[in-house]
């Protein structure tokens, strides 16, 4: 049996980002996501509303400020007491979990996604492979901070603002830099 290509890019395999049925769910979430940042601050319930539709799965208490990007939204998993300020950027390629009573600062980014060695392959942009994101319970993420693909982050974990997460650390620590690193323990 031949996998579709959403199958193969649910299951970290390489796929075709330019596959018809990809192109048109990335439409259909743009289409949400235009349609929650243009509501902004002026209709909170309503913008939620439009977030708690587009995610995979959410707690009741979440709160997303505008603007906010994501590519498919279905692969977005959040718990409870989810809060995620002004700018931020998280592509869903793979799934994205991340647990209860977190906290991403402004221009945070979360990348589920990458592309091959291969340059052959990584021509045009048309391959892709999802690597899934899993971010324990009690999360503060600081402003400007990345999350790349295949990270896990243990429960009550602080990422220092500005830093880029290449790997993945377990629980109560304080991470930073460029690569973040162990600063200290809580």
């Amino acid at each position: 049996m031949i996998k579709s290509e959403k199958a193969k890019m649910i299951a970290g395999e390489l796929f075709n980002v330019y596959d018809p049925e990809l192109i048109s769910e990335r439409a259909v979430a743009r289409q949400q996501v235009e349609a929650f940042n243009q509501l902004g601050e002026t209709n909170p319930q309503k913008s939620q509303q439009i977030i708690k539709r587009l995610f995979g799965a959410t707690g009741d208490k979440i709160e997303v400020h505008a603007t906010f990007r994501c590519d498919y939204g279905y692969n977005l998993f959040v718990g409870e007491d989810f809060f995620a300020n002004y700018d931020c950027v998280i592509l869903d390629v793979a799934p994205i979990k991340i647990g209860k009573h977190c906290l991403l600062g402004p221009k945070v980014q979360i990348y589920s996604v990458n592309h091959p060695d291969d340059p052959q392959l990584r021509r045009n942009g048309a391959m892709g492979i999802g690597k899934p994101v899993n971010l324990g319970d009690d999360l503060w993420v600081g402003g400007g901070a990345i999350i790349c693909p295949g990270v896990t982050l243990g429960n009550n974990v602080i990422v220092a603002a500005g830093s880029v997460v290449t790997k993945s650390f377990g629980d109560n620590v304080v991470v930073g830099g460029n690569p973040a690193r162990v600063i200290r323990e809580l």
